[in-house]
């Protein structure tokens, strides 16, 4: 019978909303085989077992065995997760050897994402990551939300390296791909997860695979989160640290034809979170601008330690954060012939993340805030024009659409390719409008003075004044539109002059970017003030304006960039169950701009510390470019009970983009392409069955990062003032797997690991600051211990499972800032011990 592909025309017809796909997305099955094993099943498979296991991969748009892939990654199926206790994005940091994952200082939902040293120092919606993020395939384009955990997660594959050629832009630093449970048209089954846990933690997860008929199935699947923080706010508001989730998924299947697949997945997730607070460890000591008027009082107000408190305090009311995504996928298959399929790959996706952030110094002042509430001082009713200034959570939003065609096959018995065409676009922004709070403060009595012989036409003013302070105020709006398109193609070929153990692939990327922004942006400074007049008593008096930055409104800016991203790879297999490998990789990071750059432009006078840099928000600035060459090795040995992988490499950067801090300013800051760097390391995977049940697993990485020139604007190198951040040169993941009891009743597993991320840099202002953002090497042990395949009934299933976290209650910093007005070093810490049960019920 002749084949119909209606499909495709159908495709091209369907409104922007709906015509949907993916850059980088990953390769499905299109007909599925045997159906995949009960949960429990599959576990029990992994317990038992005397050698290894084998774990498929798409990292590469085809289906193949970790062993098989010629890349440096590390894959996690349903188990590895479950034991390592891995939810989301967010939690791979410390599983992964060479990852770092941090959160923003201003939100704790959105991540930044270091992989071999490569990431970004700042999270704007006019910036692009470093590393892809893909769920289902879906190309994750903003880094806000992306601290939310997933229902039904099965695989999670971290991919290192430049990855260009095939995932396309932004992927300098490598690719994580997330993948969840697809539907089934087998039989019926459904699990539910429940978890209590320390600090009010519980947590349920539902999942139910519904075969509707013999050619269409739906999978329905949701989660409830809730969790305390654990620093206790005794100001105002929330905790810090508390969050509320709650997500649900809908994925359907239908096999019209025998060789066609109709895949269809909409998620929903609505993240509601308190912050985390910077605490203070290191009074402020260094320039600051304005803020050294007010630093002596500031950190009278504030609170210091070295080690983590269990409470701080607010002075406004503490608000809660929001964060809310959804998302369409529709991914359609035909298998034209036998060798040659084709594939439509497409998705929407739509995010708003509303931030509210408190950078007060944990005392509890109302003298001294740092923070968007309302405000009804002096100042506040001057700049709302009568009435006091409201409260106003920042919000980043964003709309993506992209769309994908692929068409793969194999040719003469050796060559296997993929042709394919890509177009992406997303508009968005950030708002923080309309004018609101940014701090206020009183004056240091010997403070008064200095500021006065700086603005002498105000000493009349404030002859008689009783508590001098100052406020600030913002009112900002933040528009982006790209586009991005590409033509890319992949070949493989397996000559048979070397007995099919040589196999060549070369990756070819095109791509063109199109990128636009718009800025409005307003910042005034008041000093406000209660005078005492001669038998008037205290009268309180309008604000007066001290100085105003030059108003960004609607400062249009626009560039149009091209790359060429090809990518070589040679694997020969030495053995039957060891190949080696070498490849070369590119890999570029789209160009943009920088919205807290203070100057318009080139031409529009000199920055907040005076200094004319010869460019601003205008110019933005151009791609980086990464190229990488990768050696590594993939063995197993003694019949699969001894896995060794080894990769080793050499990275150049080129045109880096580099964010620093203009000195003398809190949040002011310049983009560029800062020159260039070399990056050098190597991982090791190693895996061995000490006797049937027992496995031991160590995963190291090891990095060398130097930046090697930086010209500033006078000509000189000053390359020591960027140190590569979040690349520590060691860090390694430990662990003991042991079955040690199985009967007709129950398998009895424990898992213990230990995790361990060396030194490494923050970000840096300036030379004589650069330990203060450092965070030091710190390791956490965690362990569990479950009890699975417990019978209820012939088809279902209990497992038993009690877990800890940081069991030594190892006290450390996530991450570490210089540029608060009152600290030098304000720090969030990590979590501290926590103890869980989780109970799993498996029907099938």
């Amino acid at each position: 019978m002749g084949k119909q592909h209606g499909w495709l025309a159908l495709v091209l017809c369907l409104p922007a909303s709906w015509t949907l796909a993916q850059e980088g997305a990953l390769d499905t099955i299109v007909v599925p085989q045997a159906p995949p094993p009960l949960p429990a099943q599959a576990a029990s498979t992994a317990q038992a077992r005397s050698t290894l296991e084998e774990v498929l991969v798409t990292a590469q748009r085809r289906v193949a065995s970790v062993q098989e892939t010629p890349i440096s990654l590390e894959a996690f199926d349903a188990d590895k997760l479950a034991q390592r206790g891995i939810q989301g994005v967010q939690d791979l940091g410390a599983n992964v050897p060479g990852m770092v994952i941090e959160p923003h200082p201003l939100s704790s939902s959105t991540l930044r994402i270091t992989i071999r040293g490569v990431g970004v120092t700042d999270s704007q919606v006019t910036q692009d990551p470093a590393v892809g993020i893909y769920l289902d395939g879906v190309y994750l384009a903003r880094s806000a939300g992306l601290a939310l955990e997933l229902a039904d997660l099965e695989r999670v594959e971290v991919l290192r390296g430049p990855q260009g050629a095939l995932y396309g832009r932004n992927t300098t630093g490598g690719a994580v791909n997330l993948l969840t449970r697809r539907p089934s048209l087998a039989a019926f089954d459904m699990q539910q997860q429940l978890t209590a846990a320390s600090r009010e933690h519980w947590n349920g997860k539902t999942s139910f695979n519904v075969p509707l008929t013999d050619d269409l199935a739906v999978k329905l699947s949701g989660l409830l989160s809730h969790q305390n923080g654990f620093v206790e706010n005794t100001g105002p508001g929330g905790d810090f640290g508390d969050r509320r989730e709650w997500a649900a998924r809908l994925d359907a299947r239908w096999l019209p034809m025998e060789t066609m697949s109709v895949d269809y997945a909409f998620d929903l997730t609505d993240l509601r979170y308190y912050n985390y607070l910077f605490q203070g460890v290191t009074p402020s000591n260094t320039p600051h601008g304005l803020a050294d008027y007010f630093k002596p009082y500031a950190q009278s107000q504030s609170v210091y330690a070295s080690r983590r408190l269990a409470q701080l305090a607010t002075g406004a009311p503490y608000e809660p954060s929001q964060s809310r995504s959804l998302g369409h996928t529709l991914v359609l298959g035909d298998e034209l012939a036998e060798d040659l399929s084709l594939k439509y790959i497409g998705a929407y996706r739509r995010l708003r993340d509303d931030q509210y952030a408190d950078l007060g110094g944990g005392a509890g002042s109302t003298g001294f805030r740092v923070d968007t509430n309302a405000y009804d001082g002096p100042a506040g009713v001057l700049a709302g024009g009568g009435a006091p200034t409201p409260l106003v959570k920042p919000r980043t939003f964003q709309h993506q659409w992209s769309q994908e065609l692929q068409l793969s096959g194999k040719l003469f018995d050796s060559l296997e390719f993929i042709l394919g065409a890509y177009q992406f676009s997303e508009r968005g922004g950030e708002q923080g409008g309309p004018t609101h709070h940014i701090f206020n403060t009183r004056l240091d009595p010997s403070q008064l003075n200095v500021l006065l012989d700086a603005a002498p036409d105000l000493r009349e003013l404030l002859r008689d004044a009783v508590l001098p302070g100052l406020a600030a105020f913002w009112d900002y709006d933040i528009g982006i539109d790209n586009t991005a398109t590409a033509l890319f193609g992949q070949f493989s070929w397996t000559p048979p002059a070397f007995a099919e153990r040589l196999h060549l692939t070369l990756g070819l990327r095109q791509s063109w970017d199109q990128r636009q922004a718009e800025k409005s942006f307003v910042q005034t400074e008041y000093i406000e003030a209660q005078l005492a007049g001669a038998g008037l008593g205290a009268v309180p008096i309008p604000a007066f304006v001290l100085r105003g930055t030059d108003r960004f409104d609607q400062v249009r800016a626009s560039r149009s960039d091209r790359n060429f991203s090809p990518s070589l790879n040679l694997q020969y297999e030495l053995a039957r169950s060891a190949t080696a490998y070498i490849s070369y990789a590119t890999a570029y990071k789209s160009g943009g701009f920088n919205t807290r750059d203070p100057q318009i432009s080139g031409a529009s006078g000199p920055a907040s510390d005076g200094t004319d840099y010869g460019f601003g928000f205008v110019e933005g600035f151009k791609p980086e470019r990464v190229r990488s060459i990768e050696l590594g090795l993939k063995s197993e040995w003694l019949q699969r009970r001894l896995r060794g992988n080894l990769a080793t490499f050499y990275t150049q950067y080129r045109d880096m983009q580099t964010n620093f801090m203009i000195p003398g300013t809190i949040s002011d800051t310049k983009s560029r392409n800062a020159g260039r760097a070399r990056l050098y390391g190597a991982e090791l995977d190693g895996a061995f069955v000490l006797r049937p049940g027992l496995i031991v697993s160590l995963q190291y990485a090891y990095l060398n990062a130097r930046v090697q020139q930086v010209i500033d604007l006078e000509g000189n190198n000053v390359a020591s003032l960027y140190p590569f951040i979040a690349a520590p040169r060691s860090s390694l993941v430990a662990s003991l797997d042991w079955t040690f009891l199985q009967n007709r009743w129950a398998s009895w597993r424990a898992y213990l690991n230990y995790q361990y991320s060396g030194w490494r840099q923050g970000f840096v202002i300036t030379e004589d600051k650069r330990g203060l953002t450092a965070i030091d090497g710190y390791g956490l042990i965690n362990a569990r211990l479950a009890a699975s395949e417990i019978p209820v009934t012939a088809r279902s299933q209990l497992e038993v499972s009690l877990w800890g976290r940081n069991l030594a209650d190892k006290q450390y910093p996530l991450t570490a800032v210089d540029n608060l007005p009152q600290a030098d070093r304000a720090v969030v810490w990590g979590e501290p011990r926590a103890l869980g049960l989780e109970l799993t019920y498996r029907y099938r």
